[in-house]
């Protein structure tokens, strides 16, 4: 039985939903939000609803957006010939905020894992080979991480590319700008290695 009055159990248990968020961390948020912050709770709630209720994804990157197409499916893109494929929509903005890079996206919402129950139809890949191959793309840039999921959802990804006559890249691993060799561990370094390039 919980200490807890239920509707305050029932505000723990979604706030753990949360990545991150343990038990005690989300009984100090549930404080917070009732104690000190009831407007702020209330705005927040309000702001959950509304984006669940009026954000989807889009039919052609599957980015969240509110329209029919998002900002990252514009007929400039498009003509860059590049589509560079992602786990996450934080991968998305993270290379948009990092980088010059300005072609077309598709988001996976995820990797490949088998022994999770995610496939080729969970990652959308059918809309991707529907995409390489009406001869826009031109060539594929796999971003995913370097996981044992991350290289296998790769592999799987350039084998859809060349089936397709679609030129394939991978994103560079290995060392961080401003890393120091020796506090780099060896996974990372056996990928520079492996990656290097000619200068």
């Amino acid at each position: 039985m919980s200490q807890y009055p239920p509707r305050l159990t029932r505000l723990i248990d979604s706030l753990r939903r949360l990545p991150g968020v343990g038990p005690k961390s989300a009984q100090r948020m549930a404080f917070h939000l009732l104690d000190r912050d009831r407007e702020g709770a209330a705005f927040l709630g309000r702001a959950i609803s509304e984006a669940l209720d009026g954000i989807g994804r889009c039919k052609t990157c599957r980015m969240f957006c509110e329209d029919e197409a998002c900002r990252y499916c514009t007929p400039a893109r498009n003509a860059s010939g590049q589509l560079c494929v992602v786990e996450g929509p934080a991968d998305l903005m993270a290379i948009e905020a990092g980088t010059a890079y300005r072609g077309r996206y598709f988001v996976l919402m995820g990797r490949l894992s088998p022994l999770d129950g995610i496939g080729p139809q969970e990652l959308g890949l059918d809309l991707l080979g529907q995409q390489l191959a009406d001869g826009i793309v031109q060539e594929l840039i796999i971003a995913t991480n370097p996981t044992v999921e991350g290289e296998a959802t790769a592999y799987y990804l350039a084998e859809m590319a060349r089936a397709r006559s679609v030129r394939v890249s991978r994103i560079a691993h290995g060392v961080p700008m401003g890393g120091e060799l020796e506090y780099v561990d060896g996974g990372t370094l056996s990928h520079a290695l492996t990656g290097r390039q000619p200068l």
